[in-house]
């Protein structure tokens, strides 16, 4: 009984592959042909079209970045030698001035 049930269904999973399937075949469609309208020949060009309204002036551009800074100059010249100056007045002569001497220690 246990292999009667296994033995029957392996037996018709053979027979049923084993059948011919018949193909159907579809007929291929039929063209119709439908009419189509033929243009006729170009007219005459038509009037030139009138000039466009001028258009608005642009926004003005963005300011520029600051250049970059400039290098340092080079040293001055010497300047010229200034002139010589007068000359003073001759000092004062004798009078009662005292000088002191320290004495030097031995």
């Amino acid at each position: 009984m246990n292999y009667s049930i296994a033995l029957s269904a392996a037996l018709m999973a053979i027979s049923l592959s084993a059948c011919d399937k018949p193909k159907v075949q579809t007929p291929p469609p039929t063209v119709i042909a439908v009419p189509v309208p033929v243009p006729g020949p170009a007219g005459p060009a038509g009037a030139t079209g009138d000039t466009g309204a001028k258009g608005m002036t642009g926004s003005t551009g963005a300011p520029g970045y600051t250049g970059a800074t400039g290098d340092t100059g080079a040293a001055g010249s010497t300047g010229a030698t200034g002139d010589t100056g007068q000359t003073g007045k001759t000092g004062k002569t004798g009078g009662d001035t005292v000088i002191v001497v320290p004495e030097t220690k031995r």
